[in-house]
């Protein structure tokens, strides 16, 4: 509705700012779950329902919602222990990855 209808790129930049969106296309819950994985578990391999309890987020979303995006971008992998954040997690928030 507003500019006239046109969508330029300031118009689209404006708008995905409004919506907390950064230039990785991750909204608040993409950051969240990530940094909760580098953060709250260290880098560390953690289960869905850690994950869960940590965001406060249903099993369900992360599973459904959340992860499918984080995954086809790399910055999330499943493991037989659990989820990890990749060093491209790591880049995207300007941190370095432990040992």
């Amino acid at each position: 509705m507003k500019h006239d209808g046109k969508v330029t790129q300031k118009v689209a930049e404006y708008a995905l700012d409004l919506l907390d969106v950064d230039m990785q296309g991750f909204d608040y819950l993409d950051r969240k779950l990530l940094l909760a994985i580098i953060d709250k578990f260290m880098g560390e391999s953690v289960g869905l329902d850690n994950v869960a309890a940590a965001i406060g987020e249903d099993r369900e979303t992360i599973e459904d919602v959340l992860e499918p995006f984080l995954i086809q971008q790399g910055f999330i992998q499943r493991t037989p222990r659990g989820r990890i954040a990749t060093q491209r997690a790591y880049d995207h928030f300007s941190l370095v990855k432990p040992e």
